[in-house]
């Protein structure tokens, strides 16, 4: 092998080049980036996906201030492209922003934070502090974003000025690169400071596009699809490519054909079917089986088979946005057990309100990694068959479900309420359940509906506890009815349950205890547990719950 070591956390491509880490040829995305004719390029792509290698990588290519790039590029395939491509390096003045760190938990923080990155990019062009061709007042500006010194006003158009200043300088259109645009607004918004940051942002980039001549192409990078009317009204031929489309399908991720090379040369041949079932399931356009590459070099320089993709962030407007949703609840259950499933996909993302907006919480799973599709069902109506990609994500999706409970439960607590369960520790049980939906409900906006939300939390709830010893079903069709949780051990001697839920009417005047009454009938009528019986199973435990508002009852029925 002719490398020296993996280089994990290294996004800087001159870094891993000089440094001979291992790089998996993606400078064919330079290619497409040159044959495409938008002025103005976002590319989404989940995080940990190669977004700030490549646009590195973009920066260096065409940087005219760059002096080792042929030696950086030599032996990629890009050099074998021909004039037309070979041409453009070290063509173009450049300017590289990236948005990562601007994450804090304030606008005034948001502020500070930008004018960090913003002075990052100006340091590389400090020379146009000796230039003839730059104005004393322009230096004057440059001098103050250098030590922090300029206003909002000055932080909205400082790209646009720079931009501007290397266009004399060189004569020359400026290519600009902004890694991890939509950060700023993610958090803000997580963070309750949408509206400001908007604004500022709004600012910001109608300064940078709009009627901007310096420059000769941008290309941004997030991992969602803000909508353009949000921020990019002033952009220009402004093109976005999703996770959905064949445009730089392969230029992101490691591909098959990538993997097969990559297990040779790390000699894990042996451990394919694991790696694939791990880091693999990732489609982008019409390319299948794109495997993680975050995770992937993790596991080279680990050996060790875990989720390293899931503790990246903090996940928490995916976590913001499915908390609260009775519907996206109930499907993420039936994603937890590998089905493929129905939903509408808005990748246009519209962040503030997200929550309330089922076909934009999918849009983000999708977008950030958390989803594959499977099929086009209706592009018109943007209805696709979705499933998870691989464990790693199921093992977020199940944190995701244990955050429900933690804010209010700890996660001893829950362990406890089901280790009571399954031993048949049922008084027990039924204390700890009590006050389990008391905390959760006085946590919830208790409606109508109440005991349908909770219900959904709790089945995912039991999933995440219980799924390394039980098959967790739900509403499947049992004896003469369909019951609404079955509880199946691994184990046939292992203690089995069926759960029964019902819910007051409220314009019927029910009593909670009546409830309680209707659900004990059903089930017996029903013999739900039939179905275990035949299978074999003998210790069954049948139970009811009934709901009423805040107010929640359950019972063991003999």
């Amino acid at each position: 092998m002719d490398f020296e070591g993996i280089g994990i956390g290294i996004s800087d491509f001159e870094a891993i080049r000089m440094r001979k880490n291992y790089f998996i040829d993606k400078s064919m995305y330079i290619k497409d980036i040159i044959d495409n004719q938008s002025g103005v390029v976002l590319v989404t792509r989940p995080r940990r996906f190669g977004k700030t290698l490549n646009m590195s990588m973009l920066k260096y290519y065409f940087d005219c201030n760059s002096k080792d790039s042929k030696e950086l590029f030599e032996g990629l395939k890009i050099m074998e492209q021909g004039e037309k491509y070979t041409s453009k390096l070290g063509a173009y003045p450049c300017l590289y922003l990236t948005l990562k760190d601007v994450n804090d938990s304030n606008y005034e923080n948001m502020i500070l934070d930008f004018k960090t990155a913003i002075l990052e990019m100006y340091r590389e062009h400090r020379y146009l502090l000796d230039s003839d061709k730059s104005y004393d007042d322009e230096k004057e500006r440059i001098m103050d974003i250098l030590y922090a010194r300029e206003d909002e006003v000055a932080l909205k158009t400082s790209v646009r000025e720079l931009s501007g200043y290397l266009y004399r300088y060189y004569n020359k259109p400026v290519m600009l690169f902004i890694d991890e645009y939509d950060v700023p607004i993610q958090t803000a918004y997580v963070k309750k400071y949408y509206e400001q940051a908007m604004d500022f942002l709004k600012a910001f980039y109608g300064s940078t596009f709009k009627d901007n001549p310096y420059l000769e192409k941008t290309v941004l990078t997030g991992v969602s699809r803000v909508a353009k009317e949000s921020i990019f009204s002033g952009a220009n031929n402004f093109d976005v490519y999703t996770v959905l489309n064949d445009e730089f399908a392969d230029d992101f991720g490691i591909t098959e054909d990538e993997m097969e090379k990559v297990m040779q040369d790390f000699k894990v041949e042996d451990d394919k079917e694991e790696i694939k079932r791990w880091y693999d399931g990732y489609r982008i356009g019409n390319v299948e089986g794109i495997y993680n590459p975050w995770s992937v070099l993790n596991y080279l320089a680990k050996k060790e088979l875990r989720p390293y993709w899931v503790n990246t962030s903090s996940n928490d407007l995916i976590k913001l946005t499915v908390k609260n949703s009775t519907t996206v609840k109930e499907k993420m259950e039936r994603l937890l057990k590998d089905e493929e499933i129905e939903v509408p996909i808005n990748l246009e993302t519209i962040i503030n309100g997200i929550e309330n907006n089922e076909d934009n919480i999918w849009g983000l799973m999708l977008g950030t990694g958390y989803l594959k599709v499977t099929e086009v069902v209706s592009l018109a109506e943007n209805i696709y068959k979705v499933k998870l990609p691989n464990y790693e994500i199921k093992l977020l999706f199940q944190d995701i479900v244990r955050s429900w409970f933690s804010d209010k439960v700890p996660g001893n607590d829950l362990r406890s309420i089901l280790k009571d369960l399954v031993e048949l520790k049922l008084d027990e049980f039924q204390k700890k359940f009590r006050v389990l939906t008391r905390e959760m409900f006085s946590y919830m906006d208790v409606g109508e509906n109440t005991a349908e939300n909770f219900y959904h939390a709790f089945v995912l709830g039991m999933l995440v506890g219980l799924r390394d010893t039980y098959y967790v079903n739900s509403n499947r069709e049992s004896g003469f009815g369909r019951y609404d949780i079955m509880l199946e051990p691994h184990e046939k001697a292992g203690n089995s349950f069926i759960m029964e839920f019902k819910v007051a009417d409220s314009f019927e005047g029910e009593s909670i205890e009546e409830v309680l009454e209707s659900a004990k009938k059903q089930i017996e009528e029903k013999g739900y547990e039939s179905n275990l019986r035949e299978r074999g199973f003998t210790n069954i435990t049948k139970m009811v719950f009934a709901f009423k508002g805040k107010e929640c009852k359950m019972e063991i029925v003999k």
